[in-house]
C-alpha cells in the first residue's frame, strides 16, 4: 500500500499531520509512541513575542466536540527557532511551523525568522484578530487575507500553506484570493465561531464569550467546505476538521485533500494518529485501494 504524498514538491510517508495547537511540538506525544511515523507535524501556533494564552476556562466539552479559547499560548518565534526546531528535528516527519500575528507587521517580520530558519513549511494561521483593526479576523474578509498573504510571500521562501477560517464571509472566494496572492497550498477549516453559556453562574463559561469549536460534530461542514475549494483551486488542499477515524481520512481524499490533520481527537486519544494510520493500511486493502491518488478528488 502507497500512502506517500507530495505537497509542493515535499514528500510526506503518508497523509496525516498533526494538527496545531493539539499536538505541542510533538515531545509529550513521542512518550507515548514513535511520532516519526506520522506524514508531518504542524507545531503550536507561534507568534513573534511569546504569549501566556486566555485567562480562565480554555477547554470546553461539546457533544461530538470541543471548544477552546488557548489564546496561543507560545513561547515566541525566537526561542522556537532557538531550541523548538532542535527538538522537532529529532523526528523523521515534515516540520511544518505554524504562525499567528495580530497586525501586518508581525506577520511579515514572523514570517521572515521562520523562512529562514530549518523548518519545510510555513502554515499562516489568518484566523487571529486584526488588533489595528477593531479585532476582526484577518482570515474574514478575501480583500484583507490577500494582502497579509502577499506581503508573507515576499519575505518567505519557504513552501506556504493558508490555514482558511470557516467563519469567512466566503471559503472559496478567500481560497481564489489567497492563492492568487502567492499560497501554495491551503489548509481549512479552522475553528468555527461558538458560544457556552453557564446558566448556574449565569455567565459565559469563556472570559472572552466566544470560543472555537471543532470535533466530529464540524466534520460534515469541513467536508463540504474541503470539497468545494478542491473544485475552486489549483494548489494542494490539505483537509482539517472532525477527523478521528481512518474512513474520515478516505473522506477527506475523495472530497480532493491532498493530506489531512488531526487535531481535537488527540484530547480524546493521545494514541489516535498512530492508530488512525495502521487502520488506514488495513482499510485500504479491504476497499481494495493501492494508491491514495485513486481515489483523490473522485467526488
Amino acid at each position: 500500500m502507497n500512502l506517500q504524498t507530495t505537497i509542493c514538491n515535499i514528500k510526506f510517508k503518508n497523509p496525516i499531520i498533526a494538527a496545531s495547537g493539539t499536538f505541542g511540538f510533538g515531545e509529550e506525544f513521542n512518550k507515548l509512541y514513535d511520532v516519526s511515523c506520522l506524514g508531518g507535524i504542524s507545531s503550536k501556533g507561534l507568534t513573534l513575542h511569546p504569549k501566556e494564552g486566555n485567562e480562565g476556562i480554555r477547554v470546553y466539552e461539546t457533544p461530538s466536540g470541543m471548544m477552546n479559547s488557548v489564546g496561543l499560548q507560545n513561547p515566541g518565534i525566537e526561542a522556537f527557532i532557538k531550541e523548538g526546531i532542535a527538538n522537532m528535528r529529532k523526528f523523521d516527519t515534515v516540520l511544518i511551523a505554524n504562525m499567528g500575528g495580530h497586525s501586518m507587521e508581525d506577520y511579515v517580520t514572523g514570517a521572515k525568522m521562520l523562512s529562514d530558519a530549518d523548518i519545510d513549511m510555513l502554515e499562516l494561521n489568518i484566523s487571529c484578530p486584526n488588533v489595528k483593526s477593531g479585532g476582526m479576523a484577518f482570515g474574514l474578509k478575501a480583500d484583507v487575507a490577500s494582502e497579509v498573504v502577499r506581503a508573507v510571500r515576499e519575505v518567505c521562501h519557504k513552501p506556504l500553506i493558508v490555514k482558511l477560517s470557516p467563519n469567512a464571509e466566503n471559503i472559496v472566494d478567500m481560497a481564489k484570493a489567497c492563492e492568487a496572492a502567492g499560497a501554495d497550498a491551503l489548509s481549512l477549516v479552522n475553528t468555527f465561531q461558538a458560544m457556552a453559556i453557564d446558566i448556574h453562574k449565569r455567565k459565559a463559561v469563556f472570559n472572552n464569550v466566544y470560543a472555537g469549536l471543532s470535533g466530529a460534530a464540524i466534520k460534515p461542514i469541513a467536508l463540504r467546505m474541503v470539497h468545494s475549494v478542491c473544485k475552486a483551486v489549483n494548489v494542494p488542499v490539505i483537509g482539517i476538521g472532525g477527523i478521528a477515524t481512518a474512513q474520515d481520512v478516505l473522506e477527506f481524499t475523495m472530497a480532493g485533500a491532498a493530506a489531512v490533520q488531526i487535531g481535537t481527537a488527540n484530547f480524546s486519544n493521545p494514541l489516535i494518529c498512530k492508530d488512525i494510520l495502521s487502520d488506514l493500511e488495513q482499510l485500504c486493502q479491504r476497499e481494495n485501494i493501492h494508491s491514495l491518488d485513486e481515489i483523490r478528488g473522485i467526488i
